[in-house]
């Protein structure tokens, strides 16, 4: 009875140490897993404040919704935790958007099809974000939208103070596609910049076509335009050739006057030393010189098949049946 009791009372003993053995353990475990936890809250709440601004981005701190701070150069940053403070990426790289085939007027009437794009991004300044995140809350696709229809309303008004050839020419002397980029971008300039906070680096044309009705009506011109030219030329050429001709009769006119003045010149020479001769002839030898002007007067007057029917005793066939007068022998011979 006695060793029974010992026995329980030594066992209640040995549960005693066992009891206090494993206190002795278990506050230094309790410590450890308190500061694990600690820790990973520490880490956690870290992370949630920590962020990292990257290269070509802002980042806006938001406070409930409302900005507070804008965050522009690269590397970490702090802000408060979700819910409080909120943090918004801006990417500020450039973009390009196009505007998609416009149809518009020329000044001269014609209508042509205008592609352009325009290069643009947010600038870097706290007052432009801010704006870019309010006007279309901060969505990029959104501000392709609105920068499309800004350009395709000045396409259209830009276009109108521009004539087809300064747009479309096979000379690119005639082109004029600089100035016309130059009227779109200040047209979109100012706008975007103070609505959407959108800078516009460049505005450029990427295509210029003509439709179908356009197309016809320029061949149309083109063609009365070369019809033209052609009459012009044609009439210019008929008037130089008369010019021509009208120099060249005068000239022959010139040339015939005088020349029919000294041929008059030469005849009347002539016939005058003719005269002048036959003149002295007739003083030396008059019956010989009737005898050879019948017989010249004869060899002009009767050809190879001539047939004349004339009194034989009349000057100058008389010579045919009186013969040689007689004083003419006796002179011929007595010279």
């Amino acid at each position: 009875m006695t060793h029974h009791h010992h026995h329980e009372a030594d066992d209640h003993h040995h549960g005693h140490h066992h009891h206090y053995h494993h206190g002795h353990e278990g506050a230094p475990l309790s410590r450890w897993r308190a500061l694990i936890g600690g820790l990973l809250v520490v880490v956690a709440l870290a992370t949630a404040c920590l962020l990292q601004v990257h290269a070509g981005e802002a980042v806006v701190i938001t406070r409930f919704g409302n900005p507070v701070r804008t965050l522009l150069e690269p590397g970490p940053a702090w802000k408060l935790p979700v819910p409080v403070e909120t943090a918004n990426a801006v990417d500020l790289r450039l973009r390009t958007t196009s505007s998609g085939l416009q149809d518009v007027g020329t000044r001269d009437g014609l209508r042509i099809i205008v592609n352009a794009y325009v290069g643009w991004r947010v600038e870097p300044q706290d007052k432009d974000i801010r704006l870019f995140m309010r006007a279309v809350r901060n969505e990029p696709d959104q501000a392709a939208g609105q920068i499309r229809s800004f350009v395709g309303s000045a396409l259209e008004t830009a276009a109108s103070g521009f004539n087809l050839s300064s747009l479309i020419n096979t000379d690119p002397s005639k082109l004029e596609l600089q100035g016309f980029e130059d009227k779109v971008r200040a047209q979109i300039e100012r706008p975007l910049r103070d609505t959407y906070g959108i800078s516009v680096a460049q505005v450029g044309i990427e295509s210029v076509t003509l439709p179908a009705v356009t197309l016809d009506a320029t061949i149309d011109r083109m063609r009365a335009e070369r019809e033209t030219i052609a009459v012009e030329r044609t009439a210019d050429g008929r008037r130089q050739a008369a010019e021509i001709r009208s120099a060249a009769e005068r000239d022959a006119r010139i040339l015939q006057a005088d020349a029919s003045v000294k041929a008059a010149d030469a005849e009347a020479a002539a016939t005058a030393e003719a005269a002048a001769i036959y003149g002295k002839a007739h003083a030396a030898a008059p019956q010989l010189y009737e005898l050879l002007r019948s017989l010249d007067t004869l060899g002009a007057v009767i050809g190879e098949k001539t047939r004349l029917i004339l009194r034989t005793d009349a000057a100058p066939f008389r010579m045919l049946t009186d013969g040689l007068p007689s004083g003419t022998a006796g002179e011929s011979g007595g010279k």
